[in-house]
């Protein structure tokens, strides 16, 4: 199908085909399951923070099973090399010369499995490819596929042999997902599912390459007046004032923020932004671009929390 004259019609049915996909392999994970389309739709990465066995790793396949893309996958650990991601020239003897052999980041959907187990120099040479789309190697500077997106998974209990992310690649995400444990009886539901053929097995793709570069560019014509841009605006300034914060949102986080909204409004199947979207949106894409006063943290704030109570200051536009 031509990416240039997508129905909107079909655009909003594919979509609607992608949740299912998800919603087969992670039941009871409405709300993640939203924001991981929102992420694509906007084209941006998604970190996925949670306890083992809850199922990011899963979901990320079901995406990348659910897009007729090129898809890699990396286990980070901790002596992983920058040259792993990236790629490195190789030596012919037989002719005496050097050719560059691409690495797994060049594919449109990467899976950083486990990212937090990289040194921070394996970590930083993510940074450029994250935020512009290529890749520095060798002073030669590479472009990647379009679309190009990073969905990374961490461990937040286990710190034995971590590296934290730092501030700089945190903002590089679009959103920070929190699955959770499934409630009993969706848990009792995965029991039954899981015990035949896993359901991962049976996902096709719904879209093409080229419909997804069609629905992110339908995105970019969703209209935001200009009242829900400055409440957006209001929002990210406040966590720059807030006293429970040290580090408050940066013009990125707001230029994100922006693009999210967008993203949700076109996955409700609306052409124009509400409240609402940025209300909703404001925790995922937020908070993890925040870092809590030592007083705060020692209180028993959380970032949600605080980006919560911005939320609750700051009057809506009608």
């Amino acid at each position: 199908m031509s990416t240039e004259v997508m129905p909107l019609a079909t655009a909003h049915e594919k979509l609607d085909h992608l949740r299912r996909n998800l919603a087969s392999v992670i039941q009871g994970k409405t709300e993640s399951i939203d924001v991981l389309v929102i992420a694509l739709l906007a084209g941006g990465s998604v970190l996925m923070e949670d306890v083992p066995g809850v199922g990011k790793t899963t979901l990320a396949k079901a995406l990348a099973r659910s897009l007729d893309v090129d898809f890699q996958r990396i286990q980070f650990t901790p002596d992983l090399l920058p040259t792993d991601i990236l790629g490195s020239s190789i030596y012919s003897p037989a002719d005496g010369t050097f050719s560059f052999r691409k690495g797994p980041i060049f594919c449109s959907i990467l899976l950083a499995d486990e990212i937090n187990r990289a040194s921070p120099r394996t970590q930083s040479a993510l940074l450029e490819a994250m935020s512009e789309g290529q890749a520095t190697i060798e002073g030669e500077r590479y472009r990647l596929p379009s679309p190009f997106l990073v969905l990374a998974t961490q461990n937040p209990v286990d710190f034995h042999g971590t590296y934290p992310l730092p501030e700089a690649q945190l903002d590089r995400f679009l959103v920070h997902l929190n699955l959770g444990y499934p409630d009993s009886e969706t848990e009792v539901e995965i029991l039954y599912v899981q015990s035949a053929e896993p359901p991962l097995d049976d996902i096709q793709p719904v879209l093409s390459i080229e419909e997804v570069r069609a629905v992110q560019r339908m995105v970019h014509n969703v209209v935001v007046e200009r009242s829900v841009a400055e409440y957006l605006v209001a929002i990210v300034q406040q966590t720059r004032n807030d006293h429970h914060l040290r580090l408050g949102v940066s013009p990125r986080g707001s230029l994100m923020f922006f693009r999210a909204a967008q993203a949700r409004a076109f996955s409700e199947g609306r052409s124009y932004v509400i409240p609402d979207d940025v209300r909703t949106l404001a925790p995922p894409v937020l908070a993890h671009r925040t870092v809590l006063t030592s007083k705060a943290k020692y209180a028993g704030f959380t970032k949600d929390r605080v980006i919560q109570e911005i939320l609750d200051q700051i009057e809506v536009p009608v």
